[in-house]
């Protein structure tokens, strides 16, 4: 018995090895074939723009209507934007840097079994994408998400290792969600709707995605996520400090998202270029590698339960006919995984 429990464990910690990037990068001297993109997609022939930033807005600055005008051009004219002095402690923001980092730096084998425990699939990890397909096209990174609704409903299917995991990371999605309600807010007032039109259900499913993207051999033949556009209202992104990896498409080139420390990057989700009919963007977006570090990310995804109706607000379409179809956020996320950066024509009426 014990002999077969050795086998088991020796076939998890080898498909472990295959699946995970983080498991077998360092045995490449050059991208395996299913990791290069096609010509027109590699970073290395892509102009990124120099000396252009995405805004950066101060949530400090006590002129609310200052702060509601940056965060509402910024939402229609890039989709992106900075925080800074947004009342979530550098402490926290460290510490659960540091947990995820460790999360990720554990031995394969252990990763899976700390983020498998339920049957329903609330905690997952898994590399390149979520529901992959081997022929398809590999991207460069481990991924562990799972659902963190303030109910706490799924936190004990969390991982208990890093022994801190959960503690940590309850305290920082409390505070994501205290800070996406605060930008949505704004966000709804500048638009013209109820301060509260996206409070309920349409952001009471969150998900946290931890992104890890190991150093890769040729970063200018694979990316670590591929141009696409969010399906969620809102996005609110920790980045690793001094590694610039994450750009933004506008106007026909990449800008980059230069990490500021302890900032967040904020990004609108198609959800919301939804209800705003169209105003405000789902901007585009990638995330290149590089041959020098391992790059973690702590993503916060602000999205509705699945029965959920997503359309634009009526008080919107009085003066301009809806462009968008009504359509649940369960049926939207079926079109979003089958049709990926090709899903808006899928979403207009006709």
């Amino acid at each position: 018995m014990h002999g077969s429990h050795n086998i088991i464990g020796a076939q998890i910690q080898e498909n472990m090895d295959q699946m995970l990037v983080s498991s077998w990068f360092h045995l490449h001297s050059s991208v395996p074939l299913s990791y290069v993109q096609p010509p027109e997609s590699r970073p290395g022939t892509a102009v990124v723009a120099s000396g252009k930033t995405i805004p950066v807005v101060d949530l400090g600055v006590h002129d609310h209507v200052e702060v509601l005008g940056q965060i509402l051009r910024a939402s229609e004219q890039y989709g992106f934007f900075q925080v800074t002095n947004h009342g979530v402690c550098n402490e926290l923001i460290e510490d659960t840097m540091n947990v995820l980092k460790e999360f990720h730096g554990m031995p394969a084998e252990e990763k899976m079994r700390e983020s498998s425990k339920d049957p329903n699939g609330s905690c997952k990890l898994y590399s390149s994408r979520e529901i992959n397909n081997k022929d398809a096209i590999q991207f460069w990174r481990d991924t562990l998400r799972h659902l963190c609704p303030p109910s706490r409903q799924f936190i004990h299917f969390w991982p208990q290792k890093p022994d801190t995991y959960r503690e940590v990371v309850e305290r920082y999605t409390e505070e994501m969600r205290k800070l996406g309600v605060k930008i949505l807010e704004v966000l709804c007032e500048g638009l013209g709707l109820d301060r509260e039109y996206c409070n309920g259900g349409l952001s009471e499913s969150p998900l946290l995605l931890t992104h890890h993207y190991p150093p890769c051999p040729e970063p200018s033949l694979t990316l670590g996520a591929p141009k696409h556009r969010d399906p969620t209202l809102l996005t609110i992104l920790l980045q690793e400090k001094d590694i610039n990896a994450l750009q933004v498409f506008k106007d026909g080139e990449w800008i980059g998202v230069e990490p500021i420390p302890n900032a967040f990057v904020v990004n609108i989700g198609l959800l919301l270029q939804i209800i705003s009919n169209g105003r405000l963007i789902g901007a585009e977006h990638r995330v290149v590698t590089n041959c020098e570090s391992a790059r973690t990310t702590v993503a916060y995804f602000i999205r509705p339960t699945n029965e959920t109706i997503i359309e634009p607000a009526k008080a919107l379409i009085t003066l301009h006919p809806p462009i968008y179809k009504s359509i649940t956020y369960s049926d939207f996320l079926t079109i979003f995984m089958t049709k990926g950066p090709d899903i808006e024509p899928q979403l207009l009426l006709p």
